[in-house]
């Protein structure tokens, strides 16, 4: 395997784990809070829809990209208001959200643009297009890091690199502010923040609020950035596969992308290598499109060890009188 071939693969894999990320750290934040949110699939599905509605109605790129926030948020306050202020599972909730979005984005997508449930291609300037680095173009021809630096750092779509900045954001929020003491902290114990006069419901609401923002712009990244459109069920299970990757990396955000990464190069392989012939049998293209999904399960079984949530996670809080 060469440079160029390898290069390849990972350049797939940042683009393929880019959403996973934003994803898995969007649940970082809800989960850390005591929010476990299932609906990650949902919010995304619905942030990818409405983002392509928007951008190709529009033809404005960033338009869209505030359209599914908007959506995403709409679902959060959603979840929010059933777990949180009605004090309902949290499990149900997520499940919920994830039925209405894949409902509601199909039949508004068929109603508004008549194509089976998908949105027309997007063109330029409703879309993403590849940012190219300082210095991209000069330096290729210098060997090894050149290339590195042309084909896998650069050239990338604006929200590939929002993405991978927000990991030490989050962790510098998360650890060393005193929103992100107390996020944690109300994960734990929120009664001791209660006593503290800290307001518990305020703050698994902000938590619920980073969650939408983050799903929003994972969905509007699939629609405008890593496709050109929206079509039915376009998420493929990618929020599910972000709290697998949550959970592996035992909620924190370096771990998190790390997993993300891991999990975005079993995609990137999946991809490049099908039909793969092994001289007794074929390895037909179903296998390898599952197989992220099966080493998935098998690396949450067999390689994460004991991964412990947030005491007080998925638990609602009832203020003692």
């Amino acid at each position: 395997m060469d440079l160029n071939t390898i290069l390849q693969i990972l350049d797939s894999t940042v683009r393929l784990a880019t959403p996973l990320l934003l994803a898995c750290l969007a649940g970082l934040f809800s989960e850390r809070a005591g929010i476990f949110d299932i609906g990650l699939e949902g919010k995304m599905l619905a942030a990818a829809f409405f983002a392509a509605a928007f951008a190709s109605v529009t033809g404005s790129v960033w338009i869209g990209v505030l359209a599914g926030i908007g959506a995403s948020l709409v679902l959060s306050a959603i979840h929010g208001l059933a777990s949180i202020t009605f004090r309902g599972n949290q499990l149900i909730s997520g499940v919920a959200i994830n039925f209405l979005a894949s409902g509601m984005t199909v039949l508004i997508a068929q109603d508004m643009f008549e194509q089976g449930g998908r949105t027309p291609s997007l063109m330029a300037g409703g879309r993403f297009e590849p940012i190219t680095l300082p210095f991209a173009e000069s330096l290729q021809a210098v060997p090894v890091l050149g290339p590195i630096y042309h084909d896998l750092i650069s050239g990338h779509s604006a929200l590939v690199y929002v993405a991978f900045l927000m990991v030490p954001l989050s962790w510098w929020v998360l650890f060393r502010t005193r929103f992100g003491l107390r996020l944690r902290a109300v994960g734990e114990n929120p009664a001791a923040v209660d006593t503290a006069g800290v307001s518990v419901i305020g703050l698994r609401f902000a938590a619920v609020a980073i969650c939408g923002v983050l799903c929003g712009i994972a969905g509007a990244y699939l629609a405008t950035g890593l496709q050109a459109g929206f079509v039915r069920e376009m998420t493929a299970g990618r929020g599910f596969i972000a709290l697998a990757a949550l959970i592996f990396a035992k909620w924190r955000p370096w771990y998190a992308l790390y997993a993300c990464l891991l999990f975005g190069l079993l995609q990137a392989v999946a991809l490049r290598y099908q039909n793969i012939d092994l001289g007794v049998f074929v390895l037909p293209v179903q296998f390898m499109d599952a197989l992220p999904y099966i080493l998935t399960v098998v690396i949450l079984a067999g390689f994460v060890g004991r991964a412990i949530p947030p005491r007080a996670g998925g638990e609602p809080y009832v203020k003692e009188r």
